[in-house]
């Protein structure tokens, strides 16, 4: 259960904003850019929290709405996303939850349509240097659904980081290494066959 939650943290929470900085239309174009162009991306990653827990494992997305995450020993857990509904699967454990993509804000990395527009996205805070922007977005329409905070590498522009605070005020980094984008992806990789001793959990908020 615990590795459920630091999951649906990674994704889902992320700690109230003072008053944000804004972006300019030009960098607000360019994220929207990199993210609507991207149809696939593998990557190492490692997920580190404040409390002191880490994990590393291999990340695959294949847009839209497709996601599969397999961390390494000892966590032993896959994260499987066909589209329709995201598959917690912890093999220790030996039981597989669904969580609906609704209850999550993968939508602002998975999506084909993304608009960073004060409607459908909004930007509640906002840091630029020479080598990064990093953006936290809230979804003003779904207020079930936490912001994420998105970090871009500038050169070359690429997602490099996202990060979350969970209601215990638990910081969760997601980071992204070797990324390569535009891949060949197998479809079998977002495709999960459960086993039918497992019992079968749904997650609904």
């Amino acid at each position: 259960m615990k590795k459920l939650c630091a999951f649906i943290c990674a994704f889902c929470c992320v700690a109230s904003m003072a008053l944000a900085k804004q972006p300019s239309k030009e960098v607000i174009s360019q994220v929207e850019t990199y993210l609507n162009n991207l149809k696939t991306l593998k990557a190492d990653f490692v997920q580190t929290a404040s409390n002191g827990s880490s994990a590393e494992g291999k990340i695959y997305i294949a847009k839209p709405n497709k996601i599969r995450m397999e961390y390494g020993e000892p966590v032993n857990v896959d994260i499987i996303g066909n589209g329709e509904f995201i598959v917690y699967n912890d093999k220790e454990l030996d039981q597989v939850t669904h969580i609906d993509y609704d209850d999550i804000p993968a939508t602002l990395i998975l999506g084909n349509d993304i608009k960073i527009d004060g409607k459908n996205l909004k930007v509640i805070d906002f840091y630029e240097d020479r080598g990064t922007i990093m953006l936290v977005v809230e979804y003003p329409q779904k207020k079930d659904i936490n912001p994420i905070t998105l970090i871009f590498n500038k050169e070359p522009f690429e997602l490099k980081q996202w990060k979350v605070t969970d209601p215990q005020s638990v910081e969760v980094t997601v980071s992204l290494y070797g990324a390569q984008k535009d891949v060949d992806l197998d479809s079998k990789l977002f495709q999960f066959r459960k086993n039918k001793k497992n019992p079968l959990n749904y997650k609904k908020r």
